[in-house]
């Protein structure tokens, strides 16, 4: 057979791109390929085994749609592409995550879309619950929280809270991502699928969690309601709130779900209930919500029957893992403590080392600076011992300056007595000068007033003479030249003694006045200079007891 005839038996293909929640794949498909086929493909590609959950999804016209399982790829409405594009999402929800979802591909995975939901706010979610969330997806992604290896600012590129939230609260980045490491730290030894299971155990309460919505009508003109189907059943809500429905349908209460054109009908299990009619704006919408509605309500029922040989072995399989996982976590868990602790007395032992070796630098430093100090001390006693013999030397000289200034202090308190005694002395003389001074005055005065007296008295003598004489002779005063010469002489002689005695006692005792004021203005004098010699020596004696004062 030739080559050309081997290519010409080679099927046609076509590509096919598939993109998860964190990565893209391609095929190629044969044209002859079933959905199933495809889906088949990239669960093997994935390792997962609980493909009832997951489907492939594609836009048409604005429309989410799902691949349908039993038809071919290419017969279906897909778009035009090369490669054509399908998203590999979860369809459908379990009920508990932690009892349904056995695989830890099949965690990851809806950890993955969970999340990107929360982030993108199609599900609505509490900023508290945001932070706890975002907590446990650091903790999947980063390990255990290390502060020497996550630095502030190590979540900086990490979306982990909705941007409504962001806005919600004038925070920064920083002060977020301290919020949710302050919750990341006390997620510490939680394992990575342990991590995202808590992650979805907390996202399964949310109101919006696992809920598909739908525009409808209760009449063909008005778009006033949505429709939300989940794994519990069917809910209707009000057009400004998805959280809490109006009227639900559990599945246990449906009998049947049809579509006629764009009006679907609910029939509850009660006949007597009223049947529920609604219109959609597309007939798309119709076969996508019943697609939803079967594949649900299948789940529902499946949950409530026996588990099957392949779900029991996969439960075994999913119990023998977390088991065997449990214990190599424990081991790894064991053995990080231990690392941890080797590293610690590791770290304590270098610390410890580092400790004896400044201890042995500071004790070597500290030698060198006894020798050092000990050789100035050295130094310095021989320097104090020269200083001793030095001040003891002084000590004998202050000793004899002591003994002279004593001596002299007792020459000085004798001549100041003596001193004293003589002022004492010099005081009572000039008291007695003074007094013999005043009597002297009064003396004076007194023979001033004799003399005065005197004077006045001789004045009148001679007075009274001439008066004798004017009368006793008067011609002859005119003429004196006719007079006796005895009778002339005797009585001039007369006067004149007797003026000539009066002369003499008056001159005498002018004279002794002057005398004695000369002899008093002498002793004056004298008196003065002494005063001042007894001056000089109190001010000398005064300077040595100050100095003998300074030498004591």
């Amino acid at each position: 057979m030739s080559i050309r005839g081997l290519k010409k038996k080679q099927p046609k293909t076509f590509k096919v791109k598939i993109i998860t929640v964190d990565a893209e794949m391609e095929f190629s498909c044969e044209m002859k390929w079933k959905g199933k086929d495809l889906f088949d493909l990239v669960c093997r590609a994935l390792g997962l085994r609980e493909t009832w959950f997951f489907g492939l999804q594609y836009t048409i016209k604005g429309i989410c749609t799902w691949l349908k399982m039993d038809k071919k790829v290419l017969d279906q409405e897909i778009p035009k592409e090369d490669p054509i594009s399908f998203h590999f999402l979860a369809k459908f929800y379990p009920e508990k995550v932690e009892e349904e979802l056995l695989q830890e591909i099949t965690q990851h995975l809806f950890f993955l879309q969970v999340k990107k939901q929360i982030l993108d706010e199609e599900i609505y979610c509490s900023p508290e619950a945001t932070v706890l969330l975002a907590s446990y997806a650091v903790q999947a992604k980063y390990g255990d929280y290390d502060p020497n290896f996550h630095e502030p600012g190590f979540l900086a590129h990490d979306e982990l809270l909705p941007k409504r939230v962001l806005r919600q609260y004038q925070l920064t980045a920083e002060m977020w991502e301290e919020k949710i490491t302050a919750w990341y730290a006390e997620h510490r030894g939680i394992a990575r699928d342990e991590a995202e299971m808590n992650y979805l155990k907390i996202a399964q309460d949310l109101e919006m969690y696992g809920v598909n919505y739908f525009p409808i009508a209760q009449n063909k003109n008005h778009t006033d309601l949505l429709l939300g189907v989940d794994a519990k059943g069917i809910h209707i809500y009000s057009i400004n709130n998805r959280f809490s429905p109006s009227k639900s349908f559990e599945w246990s209460a449906i009998r049947n779900i049809s579509y006629s054109e764009k009006e679907l009908t609910i029939k509850p299990l009660d006949k007597k209930a009223e049947v529920f009619k609604f219109f959609s704006s597309q007939l798309k919408v119709n076969k996508l919500i019943l697609q939803l509605c079967i594949g649900n309500h299948d789940l529902f029922m499946r949950r409530r029957k026996v588990d099957s040989i392949e779900i029991q072995q996969m439960k075994a399989q999913a119990r023998e893992e977390k088991a065997r996982k449990k214990m190599e976590n424990q081991r790894l868990a064991r053995e990080k403590q231990l690392r941890e602790e080797a590293e610690r007395a590791k770290e304590e032992l270098e610390r410890r080392l580092f400790q004896l070796e400044d201890e042995a630098r500071q004790a070597n430093e500290a030698l060198l600076r006894s020798q050092e100090a000990a050789e100035l001390l050295a130094e310095k006693a021989q320097i104090a011992e020269e200083e001793a013999k030095l001040l003891a030397q002084n000590a004998a000289e202050a000793e004899q300056e002591r003994q002279r200034l004593e001596i002299t202090a007792l020459k000085t308190k004798e001549e100041k007595r003596l001193m004293e005694q003589k002022m004492r002395e010099a005081e009572l003389i000039a008291v007695k000068l003074v007094k013999e001074s005043d009597r002297r005055a009064k003396e004076a005065e007194h023979l001033k007033h004799d003399l005065h007296e005197a004077r006045e008295a001789e004045r009148k003598a001679k007075q009274k003479l001439l008066d004798i004489t004017r009368l006793n002779y008067p011609h002859m005063l005119k003429y004196p030249q006719y007079l006796p010469n005895d009778t002339r002489d005797a009585n001039f002689d007369k006067g004149s003694i007797k003026l000539d005695l009066k002369d003499i006692d008056l001159k005498r005792l002018s004279f002794e006045i002057e005398r004695e004021r000369l002899d008093y203005l002498e002793k004056s004098r004298k008196f003065e200079d002494r005063l001042k010699e007894l001056k000089s020596e109190i001010h000398a004696l005064k300077l040595e007891e100050k100095q003998s004062g300074l030498y004591s």
